[in-house]
């Protein structure tokens, strides 16, 4: 069976390497293609980041407020509620959100997460595949679905990664930026025990906010390196450099290309990585 939609969790077991960044980045990147133009972007990280950079706090209030659906209904879908009547079936149009309309017939759409979501910890058990038996009734719909997935092992992780076919691992070359990997080949080697039949390949390991100072960056490269190396795992060539105009981006809800007064260099080196990835995911 061919797979058209290409599903792909960001992932990494250390938090502030720019996850949310990236996947929204990503996303408007591809919006703007001509054969990858229809995205959804699932925020999985009860942090509600990329949420917010995609629609804005104004409108994300509005759907908080205004008790719409949104990833943690999907997981509390069979959840007995107090004062409620058991959900027969999720309405995917209430779910996911329109974020962004683009003017080639591109789109983002948007499954918003809320901190309520980390209550899903609480009770966990047969959890694990609502959201990829959610997303297999809307995926068609799709050239590109990103989950952009929260730093810690947990039900969400295995919720991850049976939604997708690929993982993307953002990593920044700093102190500790090696921490979050071993825990993440442990991650995906019980998973493959667990689920044998399912399809997860590693696209690869990508350096974030990259600034070439020396020594300390290059030794952190180095050591992210040989635990790649390790594995058999992939390190993209292309790197995305640090630049102030990412949480500016974010807070005008434009991705680098288009925020006001980046320097064209950082739009396309991002873009650079862009299209390293989408070779290594076929799209």
């Amino acid at each position: 069976m061919i797979i058209l939609v290409k599903k792909v969790c960001l992932i990494n077991m250390k938090g502030g390497v720019g996850k949310s960044t990236i996947t929204v980045n990503l996303a408007h990147h591809f919006a703007y293609k001509d054969k990858t133009n229809r995205v959804l972007v699932v925020d999985l990280d009860p942090q509600f980041n990329a949420s917010q950079y995609l629609i804005g706090p104004a409108s994300y209030k509005e759907i908080i407020e205004n008790e719409r659906p949104t990833i943690w209904n999907i997981f509390e879908q069979f959840t007995p509620m107090p004062g409620m009547s058991k959900s027969s079936q999720l309405d995917p149009t209430k779910i996911i959100h329109e974020a962004k309309k683009i003017y080639n017939h591109g789109h983002i759409h948007l499954i918003p997460s809320r901190l309520e979501l980390a209550y899903s910890l609480k009770n966990p058990g047969q959890k694990e595949q609502l959201l990829a038996k959610f997303l297999k009734k809307v995926e068609d719909d799709y050239d590109l679905i990103l989950i952009d997935c929260p730093p810690t092992e947990s039900l969400f992780t295995t919720a991850a990664y049976l939604s997708s076919n690929h993982i993307l691992v953002p990593v920044k070359p700093e102190y500790l930026s090696s921490i979050g990997l071993p825990l993440l080949v442990n991650s995906m080697a019980e998973f493959k025990k667990q689920y044998e039949d399912h399809k997860l390949e590693l696209a690869g390991i990508m350096f974030n906010a990259t600034t070439n100072y020396s020594p300390e960056e290059r030794k952190s490269k180095s050591e992210v390196k040989g635990i790649a190396e390790e594995n058999g795992w992939y390190v993209f060539e292309s790197e995305v450099h640090f630049s102030r105009s990412y949480p500016k981006g974010a807070r005008e809800g434009k991705p680098i290309s288009r925020t006001s007064y980046a320097r064209y260099s950082k739009a396309a080196n991002f873009s650079a990585f862009a299209e390293e990835f989408s070779k290594r995911v076929g799209l």
